[in-house]
């Protein structure tokens, strides 16, 4: 059962879903999660995935488009702001609090790709959030930062704070906005150098497999400063209590960060390799996905 829901992030008001259990009874507390989407998704994409099979061994999950993404509001559109994202979590949470339903002593977050970072990043200072699953995770700071977990040279970053502080001004000067793709827009930018979970993410994403209208896949060149000087990484060990369950591919090119940020964790923890699964097959693959759910559900019913 899905409800269309909104609520608001500040100023800006959130286009959502709130997935109940098939038996849903309102005089019934339940476990409640807030999902994050990934970088350049929307709610009815592998977020929503996850959502409904959550939902369907009992638990209430709201997943939500990002501030100035998808079908909530915003402006300037396409903008991906770490900060907000992770606002737009404790939002969800807040919404979540009013949910006569909703048992708010037994709260979890997960997310997939970004939004997975994102789940990492919130729950270190949004303590509602008592345990936090991730699939897939891609940290963006510390993504934007390196290829895969080899570092950028800081002149290399330098130059494209310089780029998007000159965009910036040109914008405010009347310049038309300028975008830049999350994902690879046509097949032809595809060649042998492009990263295997680019390949994937432009099967996902720009074919029927998983492609939704409100997702561009891509962001306002103007987010680069934004992106590149968020961490999530660096607050780990101190702030990161909370029970942590990452879940990662065997063969995934980003399985890297769901290590580091293991290896960075003080508090319980477990760390799930599925064999075989790629970075995006974890998105929606049923042979993966139902592993993924067969972990996700014993993790959070602990709340």
């Amino acid at each position: 059962m899905v409800k269309p829901v909104s609520f608001p992030n500040r100023s800006i008001q959130l286009s959502g879903h709130l997935h109940l259990p098939d038996d849903f009874r309102e005089d019934k507390k339940y476990p409640a999660l807030v999902g994050i989407h990934p970088a350049g998704g929307v709610k009815e994409q592998t977020i929503g995935l996850y959502a409904g099979k959550l939902a369907a061994r009992g638990f209430v999950v709201v997943v939500f488009d990002a501030s100035y993404q998808g079908a909530s509001g915003g402006e300037p559109r396409l903008l991906e702001d770490p900060s907000a994202r992770v606002e737009d979590a404790r939002a969800a949470a807040d919404f979540l609090s009013t949910l006569p339903y909703v048992d708010v002593e037994r709260m979890g977050v997960f997310g997939i790709c970004a939004g997975g970072g994102y789940a990492l990043a919130v729950a270190q200072s949004e303590r509602r959030f008592k345990a936090v699953g991730v699939v897939s995770a891609t940290p963006m700071g510390e993504a934007a930062r390196t290829i895969l977990g080899n570092p950028i040279p800081a002149v290399a970053l330098i130059g494209t704070l310089q780029a998007a502080a000159q965009q910036r001004t040109a914008e405010a000067r009347g310049a038309e906005p300028l975008y830049a793709p999350f994902v690879p827009e046509k097949l032809e930018d595809i060649d042998d150098n492009t990263p295997t979970f680019l390949r994937e993410a432009y099967d996902y994403y720009r074919t029927p497999r998983g492609q939704h209208p409100n997702s561009k896949g891509r962001f306002l060149m103007t987010s680069l400063d934004k992106m590149l000087s968020f961490t999530v990484f660096h607050l780990i060990p101190d702030l990161l209590t909370q029970p942590l369950l990452l879940i990662a591919g065997s063969i995934a090119d980003t399985k890297v960060y769901s290590e580091q940020a293991y290896a960075l964790s003080k508090g319980p923890k477990e760390l799930v390799v599925i064999e075989g699964a790629t970075h995006v097959a974890l998105y929606d693959r049923p042979e993966y996905v139902d592993q993924a759910i067969a972990k996700l559900v014993p993790f959070f019913s602990h709340l």
